[in-house]
C-alpha cells in the first residue's frame, strides 16, 4: 500500500480500542479513536477516513444510529464490531449501510485482514490501480457505471452509494442476463464465506433498488430477483 489508510475505530471499551490500534499500526495505518457513538459522528462528518470501525452497542447513540446518520451525508466503508451475533442484528446493521461486521470475541489479525479487504474492494481507485482494459465505463439505457471514478449516474443523475452497493451493482453489471446465486455473490463481492449468511446480500439488493428508484425507477428495474435462485442485471430494449 503505497498511502497509509486513514481508520476510525470506534469502541466504548479503552482496551479494545488499543488492540485495534495495536495491530492497525504494525500495519502502517493511521489510526484515530473515539469513545462514542456522538464524538464518532462528529469525527466521521468533520474527516475523510478509509474506513470506520464501528462498535454497536455503546452508551448514548448506538453504532446502528451512528451508520444510519452517517449514510445520510457520506459513503465511508463501514465495519461493525459487535458482541451479537444473532442474524437480526447482523441484517440490521446492512440495513444501514453497513459494508461487513465481525462478531466479538475477534481475532485482531482478522480485523486487519477484513479492513485490508474493504479496502481493496471500495477504494480500487485510490490503493490499488485496476488493470481491467477499455471497459471501464459501462453504458445502459438509463443507467452509467464509471470504474475508474467509482461513479454511478442514473438518467443523468448522480447515486451516491456506499462502496459494497457499488461493488455488487458492478459485478452485476459487467456481465448482463447472467444469473448469479447468492452464495456465488458472497463469495465474489466480499471475497469471502459469510457464515452462510445470505440476507447479506438480500438487503444490499434491497438499499441499491431504493437508491436507484429514486433517481430512475427504469434503473432500478435492471437488477431482477429470479426467484429460487438469485440475482442478474438485465437490460431492456429501450
Amino acid at each position: 500500500m503505497e498511502k497509509e489508510a486513514r481508520v476510525l475505530v470506534v469502541d466504548d471499551e479503552e482496551r479494545i480500542r488499543r488492540l485495534i490500534r495495536m495491530y492497525l499500526e504494525r500495519e502502517n495505518f493511521e489510526v484515530e479513536e473515539a469513545e462514542d457513538g456522538d464524538e464518532a459522528l462528529t469525527k466521521s462528518l468533520n474527516n475523510d477516513y478509509d474506513v470506520i470501525l464501528l462498535d454497536i452497542m455503546m452508551p448514548g447513540k448506538d453504532g446502528i444510529e451512528v451508520c444510519k446518520d452517517l449514510r445520510e451525508k457520506k459513503a465511508t466503508p463501514v465495519l461493525m464490531l459487535t458482541a451479537k451475533g444473532e442474524e437480526s442484528n447482523r441484517v440490521q446493521g446492512f440495513e444501514v449501510g453497513a459494508d461487513d461486521y465481525i462478531v466479538k470475541p475477534f481475532s485482531p489479525r482478522e480485523v486487519v485482514l477484513r479492513v485490508k479487504a474493504i479496502l481493496r474492494r471500495s477504494s480500487s481507485t485510490k490503493f490499488l490501480q485496476t488493470d481491467t482494459s477499455a471497459n471501464n465505463v459501462l453504458v445502459f439505457p438509463h443507467l452509467t457505471i464509471d470504474n475508474d471514478a467509482h461513479r454511478v449516474t442514473a438518467d443523468g443523475k448522480e447515486v451516491t452509494l456506499t462502496p459494497k452497493e457499488y461493488e455488487l451493482l458492478h459485478f452485476l453489471a459487467k456481465a448482463p442476463d447472467k444469473v448469479y446465486e447468492r452464495e456465488h455473490l458472497l463469495k465474489e463481492v466480499w471475497q469471502y464465506e459469510f457464515f452462510g449468511d445470505l440476507r447479506t446480500v438480500d438487503t444490499h439488493v434491497k438499499r441499491l433498488r431504493e437508491k436507484l428508484s429514486k433517481v430512475s425507477k427504469d434503473a432500478a428495474k435492471m437488477i431482477v430477483t429470479v426467484w429460487g435462485v438469485g440475482y442478474k442485471f438485465e437490460v431492456s430494449g429501450d
